[in-house]
């Protein structure tokens, strides 16, 4: 572990009683050795990635961790608690706490050593040994593997491995009896598994194991699965796409496999490769917590003869995820990730097409066509030509909906139904609503398709040509025949009645906007707000209408960032010394049009931040729709305001918004019972994390 670790990295009396807290502390050390330029921003890299998942593990252990461009090199710090730290264990806090920071561009060299120490975790006397330290270079020494801890475990080839190596195989033991207690045998061969009945020979099972950072879960997983291999007395081979990059199994393995355990939070690289065999799939968490549990139930479907079909297996968007998530869940989960696709093209084509009529005019929709006439010296010919690469990049928006949607649910075999679909819905006129429509049709067409138990003959062509060719004849057939001209229909009605809206109508639809967008800062509510909004833009010539809500949703939107940030200012002592640190980013993040910079406030103090920002949001709304404001662009924030419509009474109405939630959250703070405050860290990430967190530079 080279100098990565010293003994001024390490606390052995960490104090801290939050995870924000510990994490400050230890890296407090790694900026005093030079190791990180930027505390805060830092630190918001690691609320960041603890806000994908929680890092704290089973056995008293949380491992905080990033890659970020404040880290000038790969450093790890430790620390110990006595009362112990909560970081979302199943079991209870941790008391050994390691701070692990990689550069954004580290090398497979220094990520592999990372990946090392993740292995070491899973090693109980490694643990123990920590715990009983007295001495913190002695604890530098251990980590860094200059010192042995008292009982070395015994190591199997696949234990000995040195951690670079992306592929890890625990051998069977000589006693196979531990196997009968871990899980039950195979009954008879599986299905299409690729491997004939079991008897003389262990059971086989190839794993892929990931996570969104690649650097720690991905290989404890790894290390606890090939653990429960040995004592189950199978054959496992584990797949670690980490970030050092991964080395696929080979063939031959996957072939002989009776079982696969895919334990990841990102998507399993190549999946196909796996296709026609038992398969469990779980979060990476799983793989650490509950190992013994996925070897038997993979034993358990294999006995069944349960076997994937055709294509991959179930996405991570499909499968069951937390107990007791609902087919609502799901629905929402599938949208989403067709507005997540969508956005970009959204936010490029809207600029770009309002650029066009900044330049050119309201006129320029009418020039002819670039290539037969542009004139490098006239601005009206640039103006053309940003008209219509934004045109060209909105031709793209209902398509790209439909075919995420479709990915969301099946995978990579949905995205052809899911475009062709999409497109066939701009063909006839159909709009979102047929975009929505084609998207979940197509995404459940290819997954009943993926349900046929397909001969192994056929499985090579199946997500090439078969599942491609079938799922959009069917798709095709549906959108043009049976259910399109309805839903152009609807379409047509919801466009014709948006142009209608005058007068009262139209302020109450901007305060429900306002308040749609203010309800979950970024989240679905607010992304249904903003794709109404975006929706009637995405055409060459949008209406008067349209252009007024699209306005009142990005003045609304910049309200809670806005607000707190004001806040802080004005009234600094109801907040924490780090909300009143956010509240200086969050004053970019507001005027940028990014919603999400007040979630680290709504988050520590939801019951009087979320109510007031929505309060401010339905007002500046309504005043925007009052006042006629239209705006071309579907993003940008003040930086578009030479593209609005009736400018000034436009920033009146987001200023109007912005003091009305600034006074209710301060007069609701400064009503709080003497004592209670806000927790000390004041967020678990900063505006600058939670802008990162965004999936796209919107109100998303």
């Amino acid at each position: 572990m080279s100098d990565m670790i010293t003994a001024d990295l390490v606390d052995l009396d960490l104090s801290a009683d939050s995870k924000e807290a510990a994490a400050r502390a230890l890296a407090e050390r790694m900026v005093a050795l030079g190791r990180v330029t930027d505390l805060e921003g830092f630190l918001a890299d690691v609320a960041a990635r603890e806000a994908q998942m929680p890092t704290g593990l089973d056995g008293g252990i949380g491992i905080p961790h990033c890659r970020s461009a404040h880290v000038t090199e790969p450093t790890l710090a430790f620390g110990r608690s006595a009362a112990g730290i909560d970081f979302g264990a199943p079991d209870g806090p941790a008391d050994l706490v390691f701070l692990i920071a990689a550069p954004a561009g580290a090398d497979d060299a220094h990520l592999t050593i990372l990946s090392a120490l993740a292995r070491q975790l899973m090693n109980s006397e490694f643990t123990d040994a920590l715990r009983s330290a007295d001495d913190a270079e002695a604890v530098a020494a251990l980590i860094r593997g200059d010192r042995a801890p008292a009982k070395a475990p015994a190591q199997t080839s696949a234990g000995s491995k040195d951690a670079s190596d992306s592929q890890s195989t625990a051998a069977a033991p000589a006693a196979a009896s531990a196997g009968a207690a871990a899980a039950p045998p195979a009954q008879a061969p599986a299905a299409g598994s690729g491997a004939d009945a079991t008897a003389g020979r262990p059971f086989r099972i190839v794993a892929v194991t990931s996570c969104p950072t690649g650097i720690a879960h991905t290989y404890m997983a790894a290390e606890s699965l090939e653990n429960a291999g040995r004592a189950a007395g199978v054959e496992l081979v584990v797949e670690t796409q980490g970030s050092a990059g991964f080395t696929r199994l080979d063939p031959e393995v996957v072939a002989a496999a009776d079982g696969v355990i895919f334990a990841h939070d990102v998507p399993v690289r190549d999946k196909d490769r796996f296709a026609g065999k038992p398969t469990v799939d779980v979060g990476v968490k799983a793989g650490i917590n509950r190992p013994a549990e996925l070897i038997g139930e993979v034993r358990e479907r294999a006995a069944r003869g349960e076997v994937t079909s055709g294509s991959a297996p179930a996405t991570p968007v499909e499968r069951a995820g937390d107990a007791g998530e609902g087919y609502g869940t799901k629905l929402r989960k599938w949208l989403m990730s067709g507005v997540s696709y969508m956005v970009p093209f959204v936010a490029a084509g809207g600029l770009l097409i309002a650029v066009g009529f900044a330049i050119g005019g309201y006129r320029i929709n009418k020039a002819p066509s670039v290539m037969d006439h542009f004139m490098w010296t006239q601005a009206d010919s640039w103006g053309a030509l940003f008209f219509q690469i934004g045109g060209v990049a909105f031709a793209f928006l209902v398509p790209v909906l439909a075919g995420y949607i479709a990915y969301g649910m099946a995978d990579r075999p949905g995205l052809v139904p899911g475009f062709v679909g999409g497109s066939v819905s701009l063909t006839i006129n159909a709009g979102f609503l047929g975009g929505l429509a084609a998207g979940l049709i197509a995404g459940a067409v290819v997954m009943g398709i993926q349900k046929i138990n397909i001969p192994a003959a056929l499985r090579g062509i199946m997500p090439v040509v078969v599942i491609p060719l079938i799922s959009s004849a069917i798709v095709g057939f549906l959108m043009f025949v049976v259910i399109g001209k309805p839903i152009a229909s609807a379409q047509k009605g919801m466009t014709d009645w948006l142009n209608g809206l005058t007068g009262t109508n139209a302020v109450l639809l901007g305060a429900l906007l306002g308040l749609m967008m203010c309800f979950d800062l970024g989240g679905p509510v607010n992304k249904v707000a903003y794709t109404f909004a975006t929706a009637g833009i995405a055409v060459s010539d949008p209406s008067d209408s349209a252009m007024k809500i699209m306005a009142a949703v990005m003045a609304a939107g910049m309200v809670p960032p806005l607000a707190m940030a004001l806040a802080t200012t004005v009234r600094g002592k109801l907040f924490t010394e780090t909300e009143r640190e956010n509240g200086k980013a969050a004053w970019v993040l507001g005027a940028s049009f990014i919603s999400e910079g007040a979630i680290p406030f709504a988050a520590a103090d939801p019951l009087r931040v979320i109510p007031s920002s929505m309060v401010g949001g339905a007002i500046t709304g309504a005043l925007s729709m009052t006042f006629g404001a239209t705006l071309r662009a579907p993003h940008g924030g003040i930086f578009v305001v030479p593209l609005i419509g009736n400018p000034f009474l436009y920033l009146i109405a987001i200023a109007a918004g912005v003091v009305v939630t600034t006074a209710l959250v301060v007069l609701l703070k400064g009503l709080r019972k003497p004592g209670r405050q806000t927790p000390a860290d004041g967020s678990a990430a900063g505006p600058a994390a939670a802008a990162k967190e965004a999936k796209q530079p919107v109100a998303a």
